[in-house]
């Protein structure tokens, strides 16, 4: 799950080559992002969303404009889709003005485009970086130096190998607009599209859970930085730029040992509380920005994912660089915490990076417009050692450097560090405002796939819609208090959707696909039953935790 991160597109070409119509697919999200949004497919026709209750470029036939570079660069396939079972040809007028690709509000074209492999893998990239990136050094820290490390290369070949059965499958046995629920129909029967797009329902519930947390943490904190501005006293520490007074939230000791003073709580400390209050109070900002009939506006904010990955992978590297390497740590109590190397609580951080390297419901949409279908292992293999890279840098680096007990590393790394030091302050507030762009979309793709599936229209009335809300913001609401952890929400979450999307649905898909043209092996029947098995040990283990 996932920051949610963009996606370039590079310019598009023209095909001679069969493509699919266009598709609604919904979005990934891996969140911040791993990550991990899911789609459905739509039944053979499916349209990438806008909306325009004015008028419609695709009804008067009207030149679409040529996407820029630029655009190209910050565009990302889960903002580019969702999934709805719709012919949409027979449907009502709206319908047919979903348009087939935007490329951030210009016009568009119903036309089949292709990029060439380094969009593609870029693209993939992006798509799987997500809010994953801010508990990476908090999983390491579960599973220990040389396990984490060791299920980190695991995990990525799992995904990698499914993923790409899926799409072998795919060109075998779809066809050019199916997507994973379609296939599994096809192959596997109308059981196996329901648990498709069931689990499809519950990655993007997770995504808007996580995303409410870690909005609820940075209002908190944005509050705060402008409180202590206008109302410093006595109890007010100075802002530094590079502090080196890091906190460990998780450990009472500590946090008594370091605390200078036992006063009463002020007025302001009272009602504006991290676990109670902020997240009810955050309810006003992003209730009215969930009931537009389009999500296009929020699109046009894109590039903030982007450029919030590059300034985490920043704000890693100069900290870990003023820290140093630290295999060690004093405790309170005059010990020395060394850093292990394997822990027994290492199914926390299988879990998490289940759905950190997820991308399983959108793989084939992105694959399809890859300008040489030849290519398309290679460009897979490329993209998922750019995501085991980027995260081995983040979570390792700050894991190794990081001076205090290792026990102390949050499940969101901003919170190891006070709310005086100035690069966590840009951090939050940058982070505050792209999730805030971020979560309506997400809560618009939910939207669209559970009417889609009740046969209703996008937006059946404004009672609908605001019903929808209100029951996923009370579920956010509810874990934002009582379980404000998006590390233990990510692993679950992962685990739960993995389970189903990367371990059992693309191997049973492929044994099926074996079947139907004879080529079934009792070898192949083990291997990939073993694959399944690994994926229910891993959901199975997440509750031992």
């Amino acid at each position: 799950m996932a920051v949610v991160s963009l996606v370039s597109k590079k310019s598009f070409k023209r095909s001679t080559r069969p493509r699919a119509k266009s598709m609604i697919t919904d979005c990934e999200i891996q969140p911040l992002l791993n990550s991990d949004l899911s789609r459905t497919s739509i039944a053979d026709n499916g349209f990438i969303f806008k909306y325009d209750s004015e008028n419609s470029d695709l009804e008067n036939n009207k030149t679409p404009a040529t996407p820029s570079k630029a655009n190209e660069l910050l565009y990302p396939y889960y903002l580019r889709s969702f999934s709805l079972d719709y012919d949409i040809l027979n449907r009502p007028k709206f319908y047919r003005k979903l348009q087939p690709y935007i490329p951030l509000g210009d016009t568009i074209t119903n036309e089949p485009y292709t990029q060439n492999s380094i969009i593609t893998i870029f693209a993939i990239w992006n798509t799987i970086m997500g809010t994953s990136l801010l508990a990476m050094p908090w999983s390491v820290e579960r599973a220990g130096l040389v396990m984490g490390l060791f299920l980190m290369f695991v995990i990525a070949a799992l995904c990698l190998y499914t993923s790409n059965r899926i799409l072998k499958v795919q060109v075998l046995h779809g066809n050019d607009t199916g997507e994973v629920a379609q296939l599994s129909k096809n192959l596997l029967g109308p059981w196996a599209e329901v648990i498709a797009k069931l689990f499809s329902f519950i990655i993007l519930l997770g995504a808007n859970i996580v995303y409410w947390i870690l909005m609820s943490n940075f209002l908190y904190y944005s509050v705060g930085y402008v409180h202590d501005l206008l109302f410093a006293d006595e109890n007010t520490r100075a802002f530094e730029f590079n502090t080196t007074n890091l906190i460990c939230p998780s450990n009472a000791d500590y946090m008594s040992a370091t605390s200078n003073t036992t006063r009463p709580l002020t007025l302001y400390e009272r009602i504006w509380d991290l676990n109670t209050t902020v997240p009810i109070f955050l309810v006003v900002i992003v209730a009215p920005l969930l009931n537009f009939r389009s999500a296009t506006f929020f699109t046009k904010f894109n590039s903030l994912g982007t450029l919030a990955v590059l300034y985490l992978f920043i704000f890693v590297i100069i900290k870990s660089y003023s820290w140093g390497i630290n295999m060690s740590a004093p405790t309170i109590g005059g010990l020395t915490d060394y850093s292990e190397f394997y822990k027994n609580t290492f199914p926390a951080t299988s879990g998490m990076l289940t759905l950190s390297m997820f991308i399983h419901n959108i793989i084939i949409t992105i694959m399809r417009n890859n300008e040489n279908q030849k290519h398309n292992g290679r460009d897979l293999s490329i993209a998922f050692t750019l995501v085991l890279l980027t995260y081995i840098l983040i979570g390792i680096t700050f894991y190794v450097c990081f001076p205090l007990a290792k026990s102390c590393i949050e499940d969101n790394f901003l919170n190891n560090f006070p709310r005086t030091d100035v690069f966590s302050i840009i951090a939050r507030v940058f982070l505050f405002f792209q999730l805030l762009t971020v979560y309506p979309l997400i809560s618009y793709m939910l939207r669209v796939q559970v009417f889609a599936a009740l046969e209703l229209s996008i937006y059946p009335s404004v009672l609908h819609v605001i019903a929808l809300n209100c029951f996923v913001i009370f579920i956010c609401i509810l874990f934002a208090i009582f379980m404000p952890h998006i590390g233990t929400v990510i692993r679950f979450s992962g685990a739960i959707c993995g389970f189903v999307y990367i371990y059992t649905l693309p191997t049973m898909l492929h044994l099926a696909s074996q079947r139907r043209r004879n080529l079934l092996t009792f070898g192949s029947v083990i291997f990939h039953v073993s694959i399944s098995l690994i994926g229910l040990a891993n959901l199975v283990a997440q509750f031992f935790v």
